[in-house]
């Protein structure tokens, strides 16, 4: 017998939006989520900023309405709580305060959203080279401004830390980008569709005027990356953009090329994947309401494909009435009636993403680096030895694996299986992507004394 109606496993944007919808119908509500507060990465904090680090932007502050409505007597929200294991049934199995327990649903929500992309170049590993989520994420939840900062990669991120940094007053020394000119260009038949997003473009738009106001130098059509420590601590970031050799020296370093949906979870539940080309990365397949060929497992968010948070939230609205349909709390017709405002959200916050995807692709040499840079960050595994791996005969996520342990660290994969995707596929056909690695659980790293305390599902009366 299930525990609860519905385990929500991720409080972002999708998840924070589904329990809302599915908890006003009467649902049994369990959220799961490993940080400390509810809210994701574009929400983190949210609640405990109210009315300060306006830097942040007016965006970031609507997230607190959603965490506002977390406040419901069907809604058990567990922060803290790690997910390392989803069985049929179905059966989540997490951890947290240094226990496990399985506890079992009439349906799965996973909601876990997406990670930054791997950005390797020689260097990437120094100190004071970091991705710039993670520099966002010290300034929602501790205040800790970028001082000295360069900004290196792609993408409507980079524009948004950028303003952020500006309004904060500690504007980047600069911006290097690696979009050309003729990927922008290439974009432009997108266009049409992304107006239906308008308000999204224009906001995009107004970050670049603010950061040409603050007059902070752009470099574009950048490539070659390359970093290395000074005497001083420093980091020399070296490129070469618009032809012409460069090099700047900062305290710190953030790189981005996009992000990429965390499909651990749901490699590991089973859930059949696909190839999405325009964003080079593996999704989830599911319906119209985020229903996957599990039964009784649903996905929203950009765990599902990358959307943004309007998308995430819109999506995890549709979940919850289909699941509410399912349960027998709405009639299809019903169902499909609520669903005409998320539908229609969903469509415009969407529209937006082939421009960019067009626009802001990660360059080859991200995908497939230089043979002195360190993929496997936790094994220490370089791009040289897995193409040298490669030519003796290694095929496939799993052979590299078992040669070289790349992907074997604590992180297990998720800093290196995109880079290692780069480098297998790059003799393949387009057509055929290598196929993702198989996930299996523990999902995340756990303590023995963890899996010693699981505590099961308590049994069904007879």
């Amino acid at each position: 017998m299930a525990e609860v109606d519905l385990i929500i496993i991720g409080a972002g944007p999708a998840g924070m939006s589904a329990a809302a919808v599915a908890a006003r119908d009467g649902l049994q509500v369990l959220m799961l989520d490993e940080q400390p507060q509810p809210g994701g990465q574009i929400y983190r904090n949210v609640a405990q900023n109210r009315s300060k680090r306006g830097f942040l932007g007016q965006a970031y502050a609507a997230g607190a309405d959603l965490v506002d409505a977390l406040d419901h007597p069907h809604i058990t929200l567990l922060t803290g709580a790690t997910v390392w294991r989803l069985d049929k049934g179905p059966q989540v199995t997490w951890s947290r305060g240094g226990k496990s327990r399985t506890t079992s649903a009439a349906h799965v929500l996973i909601a876990t959203g997406a990670q930054e992309r791997p950005v390797p170049f020689p260097g990437w590993t120094l100190p004071g080279a970091m991705p710039a989520g993670a520099a966002q994420i010290l300034m929602k939840t501790a205040g800790m401004l970028p001082e000295d900062a360069v900004l290196a990669g792609s993408g409507p991120l980079l524009y948004l830390i950028a303003a952020q940094m500006i309004d904060a007053g500690s504007p980047p020394q600069a911006l290097i980008e690696t979009q050309t000119y003729r990927q922008m260009l290439g974009a432009l038949p997108h266009l049409p569709r992304a107006l239906f997003g308008l308000p999204t473009l224009l906001k995009g738009l107004s970050l670049i005027a603010k950061i040409r106001k603050a007059a902070v130098p752009r470099y574009t059509a950048a490539s070659g990356f390359h970093a290395t420590t000074t005497e001083s601590g420093n980091i020399l970031f070296s490129f070469r953009a618009n032809g012409r050799d460069q090099s700047l020296t900062c305290g710190l370093l953030l790189t981005h090329q996009g992000v990429i949906p965390g499909t651990h979870i749901t490699r590991a539940a089973g859930i059949a994947h696909h190839w999405n080309a325009a964003q080079g990365v593996f999704q989830p397949q599911y319906d119209l309401w985020g229903a996957t060929d599990q039964p009784g497992l649903h996905v929203a968010g950009d765990g599902a494909g990358i959307g943004g948070a309007e998308a995430a939230a819109a999506a995890g609205e549709l979940a919850a009435l289909n699941i509410l349909c399912q349960s027998g709390r709405l009639s299809s017709d019903t169902r499909n009636q609520r669903a005409a405002r998320a539908r229609a959200a969903l469509f415009r916050a969407r529209a937006i993403r082939p421009l960019l995807d067009a626009a802001y692709p990660p360059p080859t040499d991200i995908l497939a680096p230089s043979d002195n840079t360190i993929v496997c960050r936790c094994e220490e595994v370089s791009a040289g030895a897995i193409r040298q791996a490669i030519r003796e005969g290694a095929q496939g996520h799993r052979q590299i694996k078992t040669s070289l342990r790349c992907g074997m660290g604590p992180c297990q994969g998720r800093m290196c299986d995109a880079t290692l995707r780069g480098l297998l596929s790059a003799d393949a056909p387009p057509d055929r992507p290598i196929a993702p690695p198989r996930a299996r659980s523990p999902i995340k790293p756990i303590a023995l004394g963890e899996l010693a305390a699981l505590s099961h599902p308590q049994e069904e009366p007879a």
